[in-house]
């Protein structure tokens, strides 16, 4: 009974997997969807255990086009990506995405605010994010009885 029943479902799951197939090929196909979906900018998030880092990249941009926002244990990028079109140009292929961007972190965490900094070197934005002092570790003096 069950085998009768998925055949006759059989043209509709093939209907429905050719749809899927046809819409990620459009995602794949469009350079501003494929860089923005997969998360734009790309970054690498560590700790040392006083601070977490986040490494952002973002060749082209400066810091005028950027805005770091921190907010409890939250940091939020914001930015926008312009790229000049030149006039009288006929594009043969176009991959560099433009538009805004945001990009969002939740730290296990609160952060530090008043301690935060952000710098732009060579495309590449590292924000340094210390832990709140109510976040640290303390060391607790053992006493004897």
């Amino acid at each position: 009974m069950l085998a009768r029943m998925m055949n006759e479902f059989a043209p509709l799951m093939r209907l429905h997997d050719e749809m899927n197939r046809l819409i990620e090929s459009f995602f794949e196909d469009s350079p501003a969807m494929r860089s923005y979906a997969a998360g734009y900018p790309a970054i690498n998030l560590w700790d040392d255990g006083e601070n977490a880092y986040v490494e952002a990249e973002l060749p082209g941009l400066s810091m005028d086009d950027i805005e770091v926002l921190v907010t409890g244990n939250e940091l939020t990028i914001n930015g926008e990506r312009r790229i000049a079109d030149q006039p009288n140009a006929s594009y043969h292929r176009r991959e560099r995405a433009t538009g805004r961007f945001s990009r969002t972190f939740t730290l296990p965490w609160e952060i530090d605010p008043d301690h935060v900094e952000a710098r732009l070197v060579d495309g590449v934005l590292t924000v340094k994010l210390p832990k709140a002092q109510s976040c640290r570790p303390r060391k607790v003096k053992l006493l004897t009885s």
